[in-house]
C-alpha cells in the first residue's frame, strides 16, 4: 500500500467513509516544530484509561518537561472518527497525541494523518510490541501508530444457571453452540426472552469469531488490491454455524451490536441505569462475550448502609465479582484450542500536524515506559509490550485474557476499512444473517458493496 501524500488527503479519504507482522529497522525522523504554547493535548477514546492512569501521565509529563502541562480530552468512541477527520489535518486545532481504535488505524495512517515514528520504534519496544497492532499502524514498512493496549474477548457465564441446566464448560465450538442452545431451551429460571448466549444480530466483532474459527476472513489482498471475502467457502461455513446459534440460543435483537452485553448477565434491573440506550431484563442471558475489562461491570451490586447500590464517580453501579454466580472461559475453536477472536484495543500516534513533536515524543516515551506499561496491566488493560503482560495478574481474568490473545486476529489492514465501518455494512450484513437470510446471496451482495471501499 502506498501512503497518500499530505495530511489534506485525510479529509478527502474520510469524506468518502461518512495477524502478525515482522520486526524491522529504519525509518525517517519526524520534524520538530516551534511550539506555539506549552500545553500538549492528548485525546483518549472512551474511559478505558482510568483516572489514576491519566493522572500519572499528567504528573510524569510535567515532571519531565519543565514548564509544560498535559491536557487529556476524552472523545466518545462513537464520535472519534468524525472528530479526527476534522481536527487532525488542522495544525491549529489538532490533538498532539491520539488514541485510535485498531480498526480505524489503517485509514488514517494511509491518509497521512500521523507522524512517521519509525525512528522511535526500537526505543519504544520494537519486536516486544504486539506485532499485529504494529502492522495495522504501519504503511510501506514505516511506523505511524503503535499499540496502546489490547483486550481479549472471552466468555462470561452464569455458573449457577449453567449448573441448573446440567451443562458443563465446552471444549469445542460445536459443544459451545450445543450447550447454550440447551440452556436456552431449558430456561431453568423461566425468564422471558432468555438467551443461553446473548449476541446481538449486528455484533460482527464477536460474531466474526465463528468465521475465523472456520478459516474464513472478512477481506484479503489479491493482485495488490483488497477484496471482500464474505463469499469464501470457509467464511460461509462460519456464518452458517453462527446463524444456527442465533436461531437456537440468542434472543438478542437483530440490530443489537456489542455495546454493554453485561447488562444481561447481572441479576439486578438497576444495571440498566448504566446505559439508557439498552433495555435489559434481570438475568436476560446465561452467557455473554466481551473484552476482559467487562468483568468490572459484572457481579453483585455493592450496597450502602441503607441497602442501596453504590456508584462510582462515573455513575456506574459498583459490583463485586461472585464466583458462586459468575465464571469465565475462553471460547474454544473447532480444534479445541482457543478460537481466533477479534482483538480489542487501540493504537496511539502523534498527529502529523502537531507543532509540538518534541514534547509529543516525550509523552510517547512515558506511555511505553516499563512503569506505565505495568500500570496498564494493573488496570486490566493488556500492555503493548509483551515483557509486562504478567502485570495483568494471575487470576482467572488474566489467564483468560492471555489465552484468548494467543490466537486473536485483527481486521484487514485495508486503507479503506474505516469507510466500511462508517457505512455500517458489516452491521447490516451480520444482522441479516442473524435473521435467517440466505447467506450465499447476502455474501455476494455485500462483497459487491464492500470491495470498492476497501482500497481507499
Amino acid at each position: 500500500m502506498k501512503k497518500h501524500k499530505g495530511v489534506v488527503a485525510l479529509a478527502t479519504a474520510m469524506a468518502l467513509a461518512l495477524g502478525v507482522g515482522g520486526c524491522g529497522d529504519g525509518g525517517t525522523k519526524g520534524t520538530t516544530n516551534k511550539q506555539a504554547d506549552k500545553n500538549l493535548t492528548l485525546w483518549l477514546a472512551g474511559n478505558d484509561t482510568n483516572d489514576d492512569l491519566r493522572q500519572y501521565l499528567k504528573d510524569t509529563f510535567q515532571a519531565q518537561n519543565e514548564g509544560w502541562a498535559l491536557t487529556i480530552e476524552t472523545i466518545d468512541w462513537s464520535d472519534l472518527v468524525a472528530k479526527l477527520t476534522t481536527a487532525l489535518p488542522d495544525s491549529k486545532n489538532t490533538p498532539d497525541v491520539v488514541e485510535i481504535g485498531n480498526t480505524q488505524s489503517p485509514t488514517f495512517t494511509n491518509a497521512g494523518a500521523f507522524l512517521d515514528i519509525s525512528d522511535m520504534y526500537e526505543e519504544l519496544g520494537g519486536c516486544k510490541l504486539l506485532q499485529s497492532f504494529v502492522e495495522i499502524g504501519a504503511v510501506d514498512s514505516k511506523n505511524y501508530t503503535l499499540p496502546y493496549y489490547f483486550g481479549s474477548r472471552y466468555m462470561f457465564y452464569r455458573v449457577d444457571v449453567w449448573a441448573e441446566a446440567g451443562v458443563a464448560v465446552p471444549k469445542t465450538l460445536d459443544e459451545f453452540n450445543a450447550a447454550v442452545a440447551k440452556i436456552t431451551a431449558d430456561n431453568p429460571r423461566g425468564v422471558k426472552d432468555f438467551s443461553g448466549f446473548f449476541i446481538g444480530g449486528s455484533d460482527w466483532r464477536n460474531g466474526v469469531s465463528w468465521v475465523f474459527a472456520n478459516g474464513g476472513e472478512l477481506a484479503k489482498q489479491e493482485g495488490g488490491q483488497w477484496v471482500s471475502t464474505l463469499s469464501d467457502p470457509n467464511t460461509i461455513k462460519g456464518l452458517t454455524q453462527l446463524q444456527a446459534l442465533h436461531a437456537t440460543a440468542s434472543m438478542a435483537p437483530a440490530d443489537a451490536k456489542d455495546q454493554s452485553p453485561w447488562l444481561y448477565i447481572n441479576d439486578s434491573d438497576e444495571a440498566t441505569e448504566e446505559d439508557k440506550s439498552v433495555t435489559a431484563t434481570s438475568l436476560g442471558a446465561a452467557t455473554i462475550m466481551a473484552p476482559g475489562w467487562a468483568h468490572w461491570s459484572i457481579g453483585d451490586p455493592v450496597l450502602d448502609a441503607a441497602g442501596q447500590p453504590t456508584r462510582g464517580d462515573n455513575g456506574v453501579i459498583k459490583r463485586d465479582w461472585n464466583p458462586e454466580k459468575f465464571g469465565v472461559f475462553v471460547l474454544p475453536g473447532n480444534d479445541a484450542k482457543p478460537a481466533p477472536v477479534f482483538a480489542a484495543g487501540s493504537n496511539i500516534g502523534i498527529s502529523a500536524a502537531s507543532q509540538k513533536t518534541e514534547q509529543a515524543k516525550s509523552l510517547m516515551r512515558i506511555i511505553f515506559s516499563a512503569e506505565y506499561q505495568q500500570k496498564l496491566g494493573g488496570a486490566g488493560l493488556g500492555p503493548a509490550n509483551s515483557d509486562y503482560v504478567s502485570s495483568l495478574g494471575s487470576d482467572e481474568f488474566a489467564q483468560a485474557a492471555i489465552d484468548s490473545a494467543l490466537n486473536s486476529k485483527l481486521i484487514p489492514a485495508a486503507p479503506g476499512w474505516a469507510a466500511v465501518e462508517g457505512a455500517f455494512l458489516l452491521d447490516e450484513f451480520f444482522g441479516k444473517v442473524a435473521q435467517g437470510g440466505d447467506i450465499a446471496s447476502l455474501a455476494a451482495e455485500y462483497d459487491a458493496k464492500i470491495t470498492p471501499l476497501l482500497n481507499g
